[in-house]
This record gives C-alpha cells, sequence and structure tokens, in this order.
C-alpha cells in the first residue's frame, strides 16, 4: 500500500518530536530556565539583612524573610535562610555594629560548615565603605556578597529584587570563593576593594572605574573575567573578635584655602588618624600643611591619599614624621594611601591602630591591601 508523501513527511515530523517544526529548528531551553545543579543538594546560603533602601518600603521596611519572598525561582539556585541583623539607612550603622556584622559572618562560617556563602544587603550610600571593612575582617574564603538597591520596593522599576537574586546566585557559585568581598549590583559583580558610588540616582552608579568589574551575573551563568591581588578576608591579618570600637580616624578634603584649623581640631578630639584627601597626587593647599605638622608632632598618624577618584599616592618622602624629607624625625607617622580611596584609606588605617601597628607597619598594610 502506497501513503501520499505529504502524509508520510507528516508523520516523519511528528516522529522527530518538536525539534523540528515548519521546515526550522525549535530552540533549545535557555540554560537561565533550567534548574542548576540538577540532582544535586543545591548549595546553602544565607541572607543577613542590615536595612538600606533595598527593604525600604512605604509604610514600613521589609524584613529579609520578606525580601526572601519577593524573590520567585529562588529556591531554583539555592537553599536560602534569612536573619535580620538591623533594618536601617547604611548610615545609620555604626562602627560597633560594623564589627558585630564581622563576627556574626565569622560565626556563621565557623558554626554551619554546609553554608556556601553569605548575602549581605546594604543602604547603597555606604556601601562601598561596609563591603571593604568586611573585606577586612571576614576570616574565611567562602563568598561574601553585598547588595543593595537604588530605587524602593514601592518605585517602578525597583530593581531591589533582581540584585539580591544575583547576589544569591553569585554566593553560590563555587568561582566566588577566594575572591574576598563582592558587591553585585546592575548585573555586574565589583570588588569591595575597587568599588565606588559613582552617582547619587543612576542604576550604574557603582563602578570600579579604571581597574573594572570582575564579572557579570548573566541569564546562564556567573561569568567572572578576572580576580584581585590585594590581601583580603582569610590572608588578612585584622583580629576583631574582642574589639568593642575602632580608633578614631577622620577624613579632610583639601580645597583652595583650606585651613589647617579642622585638622587641628579633629587632633585635639582625639583623632589616631587622620587621612587628607588631597588635591591631585599629594598637594595640600592653605595652612594644611601646619595643621599636619601639629597632627604629626602629637603622634598622630597621617595618610594621605587623593580626591580624584583615581591614581596612586606612593611611598617615599612623606612616609616619614615632622617636615617632609626630614629622614631624622621619628617614629614614623606620615603614610601613603597608594590607590585607596579616602574613605576607604580610613577603615584601613583604624583598623591598623587598633592592631597597635608601627608607622613601617602601616605602610606595609596600604601597600598590601
Amino acid at each position: 500500500m502506497k501513503f501520499p508523501l505529504a502524509l508520510l513527511s507528516f508523520g516523519l515530523i511528528l516522529l522527530q518530536g518538536p525539534a523540528v517544526l515548519h521546515g526550522r529548528q525549535a530552540p533549545a531551553p535557555a540554560r537561565g530556565d533550567v534548574t542548576p545543579n540538577a540532582g544535586a543538594q543545591l548549595p546553602k546560603v544565607l541572607l543577613i539583612a542590615t536595612g538600606g533602601t533595598i527593604s525600604n518600603r512605604t509604610g514600613g521596611r521589609l524584613t529579609g524573610d520578606e525580601l526572601l519572598k519577593s524573590l520567585p525561582g529562588l529556591d531554583r539556585y539555592v537553599r536560602a535562610e534569612a536573619e535580620q541583623f538591623a533594618n536601617v539607612a547604611s548610615s545609620e550603622l555604626s562602627i560597633p555594629q560594623w564589627l558585630d556584622l564581622a563576627r556574626r559572618i565569622n560565626a556563621a562560617f565557623d558554626d554551619d560548615q554546609e553554608l556556601a556563602g553569605i548575602v549581605v544587603t546594604s543602604g547603597t550610600d555606604t556601601l562601598e565603605e561596609t563591603a571593604y571593612f568586611l573585606n577586612l575582617t571576614v576570616r574565611s574564603e567562602k563568598s561574601v556578597v553585598v547588595v543593595g538597591s537604588m530605587r524602593n520596593p514601592s518605585t517602578l522599576g525597583y530593581e531591589g529584587a533582581a540584585n539580591l537574586l544575583e547576589g544569591f546566585r553569585v554566593a553560590a557559585e563555587p568561582a566566588s570563593r577566594g575572591k574576598g568581598v563582592l558587591v553585585v549590583l546592575n548585573d555586574e559583580i565589583n570588588a569591595a576593594r575597587d568599588v565606588t558610588k559613582t552617582d547619587a540616582l543612576r542604576l550604574d552608579t557603582f563602578q570600579s572605574r579604571d581597574y573594572g568589574i570582575l564579572g557579570v551575573v548573566d541569564s546562564d551563568r556567573v561569568v567572572f573575567y578576572r580576580a584581585g591581588v590585594k590581601r583580603h578576608t582569610a590572608a588578612a591579618e585584622f583580629d576583631i573578635r574582642e574589639l568593642t570600637d575602632l580608633p578614631r580616624v577622620d577624613v579632610i578634603m583639601v580645597y583652595q584655602g583650606a585651613s589647617g584649623d579642622l585638622i587641628k581640631a579633629a587632633v585635639d578630639q582625639g583623632a589616631k588618624g587622620i587621612v587628607i584627601a588631597s588635591a591631585g597626587a599629594g598637594a595640600t593647599s592653605g595652612t594644611q600643611g601646619e595643621g599636619i605638622q601639629y597632627a604629626v608632632s602629637k603622634g598622630v598618624f597621617v595618610v594621605t591619599s587623593t580626591r580624584t577618584g583615581s591614581g596612586r599616592i606612593a611611598s617615599g618622602r612623606r612616609g616619614r614624621g615632622g617636615a617632609d624629607g626630614d629622614a631624622r624625625a621619628e617614629p614614623i607617622l606620615r603614610i601613603a594611601a597608594e590607590d585607596l580611596a579616602p574613605v576607604k584609606a580610613r577603615i584601613l588605617l583604624m583598623l591598623a591602630i587598633a592592631a597597635k601597628a608601627d608607622g613601617a607597619a602601616i605602610q606595609r598594610m596600604f601597600t598590601e591591601y
């Protein structure tokens, strides 16, 4: 018995299934739509919520548990748990709270060996500072990812849920291990050491300027392109277990005709260190030089950074106490910040002073971290 050619062709299509239809191949399922680690237990990731715009819904802030419930599909990537550390704007977190947060993260990793990583929510205003502090004080190679959002949950275009989901994916990604504390927003992964907030409103505000991103979070997978080489986390030397606060360090900006009185006042009010956000590659203005000399005479460390947003302050003549270039002056109290931004230089200096490091050791730290 003979069958019409058209009928035979139709039967062939049915046998082949949906892969061939209307003369073209049907698209395969996107990798991002497939549950990762199929057939294996999903990695466990803890959310530690501190507040910020990402939770600042009109009528009341979202809790960590509520943030988890806002993430459809999260259970395809991780086994997520949440705990509430705080629920405030990032600028309201105190230094003692920073210390408690780092200790909590360290304890979580010590107590739960199954934990693959931790996600921390933060307001964006001082997110880069919190992230860098954790980069120096978390003593684990496991992933710590800091996320936030520029729009609140009651705003059209709220991107917080997407940032948080991507933060979980990065925290669960084995390739994230050993890369230090990471900052994830806007589909991009940045190093806590290098990233800075560059715009007050735009979604792409967090950038690492000349150094660039570490990687991206795409629909199919997390992709890393590079890793930092500076010391951090498990390789850091800072022990905060017994600390209840950190020494006072103030940041003073250089501007035309600036007075050194602000530097003197900071010293008189108890500052143990001063970070100078200098013009260009180290210049001061007005009577700031006199203020620096006053600080040095009182045994206060003075770190020179740059306000420009990038570039390096090299150690050298400014590495000595007393007048610039006075090699006889001891101890070493003038420190070069290398390429650390002023607000991050402040964090490293606080931890260095708390560790009772001398000037030579502090300069080494600025070189290594």
